[in-house]
């Protein structure tokens, strides 16, 4: 990922708004250089007042003050003249074609469905070379769609579905975040754009709409860690699709975990999704995040390595 994503398109829809940028400050920079240097020409063309003492003051010149008056109108004219290409460039019509993926941004994590059934949070998987056309909405308040490498970006309104076209030219990994302030942890609304190879890209979806496997017998720890999810009704707010129904696994307020060992990362990018992050996030959640819709668990050690162990099975 790059330091800087909005200086490294990775896609055509992107490329012309880092284009009017750069160009926007080469223009702005030219526009500097001239009235510094034009300045410090004349505070050093009459730095001494002479023996006559100060010269004749002019007051108002109208060949200047329209030249430079000109030329500002042309500025600002040709610079709307770009951003209208810009836009259309970089938002192409989105017509009333089905959408390819919906997006719902609750707080503070970004929640990614297709049509298929296949559900995943912070983790959006597109096919690479190809244009993707997202249905966006929150279910709170206003987030701000910004994968800034591979789309412009568009605000999230509750009640409201905008539509969004976004690429990668090549496969990847871009980063995303919410651009508009959501709330305490806004900081930590991010997510990650992975761009693969349509045959990778169509594999991972057919894995990714499938219910979960129930746990191996086997695995002693992770059939606990059922009974356990079960027992303190983490189903409430969390889906895991296919699993028993003696307790409820069907919840919409946290986020779809059928698969939730395959993401990368979890709790919106504050923590990388490995089996030591995963305890410390079910030991102590409002210690990592403040303020998460998810509240701190009154679980034992033995529960919580149970209950990650659980998880880590739903590849």
């Amino acid at each position: 990922m790059s330091t800087y994503p909005v200086f490294s398109p990775a896609s055509s829809l992107a490329q012309p708004i880092t284009d009017l940028t750069r160009l926007t400050f080469w223009l702005g920079l030219g526009v500097f250089l001239i009235v510094a240097l034009v300045l410090g020409y004349f505070m050093w063309r009459y730095r001494h007042r002479g023996a006559d003492g100060e010269p004749g003051q002019v007051f108002g010149n109208t060949t200047d003050e329209v030249s430079w008056i000109v030329a500002a109108v042309l500025l600002v004219a040709f610079l709307l003249f770009m951003t209208v290409r810009v836009a259309a460039a970089s938002s192409p019509a989105t017509d009333t074609r089905t959408p390819d993926i919906y997006v719902v941004a609750h707080q503070w994590y970004w929640e990614f469905r297709t049509p298929d059934g296949a559900a995943s949070s912070g983790e959006l998987h597109i096919p690479a070379g190809q244009r993707v056309l997202l249905d966006l909405t929150s279910t709170d308040v206003i987030h701000d769609f910004s994968a800034p490498q591979l789309a412009r970006k568009i605000d999230v309104i509750p009640g409201q579905h905008n539509r969004l076209w976004i690429e990668a030219a090549q496969p990847g990994t871009f980063s995303g975040v919410c651009n508009e302030f959501c709330g305490p942890e806004h900081a930590w609304m991010r997510f990650v754009v992975i761009a693969e190879p349509l045959a990778e890209y169509r594999a991972h979806q057919a894995v990714q709409a499938a219910a979960a496997a129930l746990p191996s017998a086997s695995n002693a720890s992770a059939v606990r860690g059922a009974q356990v999810f079960g027992r303190v009704q983490c189903g409430a707010c969390h889906q895991v699709r296919g699993q028993p129904s003696a307790f409820p696994h069907s919840g919409a307020v946290g986020p779809d975990l059928t698969h939730f060992a395959s993401r990368r990362i979890l709790a919106g990018g504050v923590l990388t999704n490995t089996p030591e992050h995963l305890r410390q996030w079910l030991r102590n959640t409002q210690d990592i995040k403040p303020g998460a819709r998810m509240p701190t668990l009154p679980l034992s050690e033995s529960e919580i390595s149970d209950l990650s162990s659980y998880l880590e099975a739903l590849k």
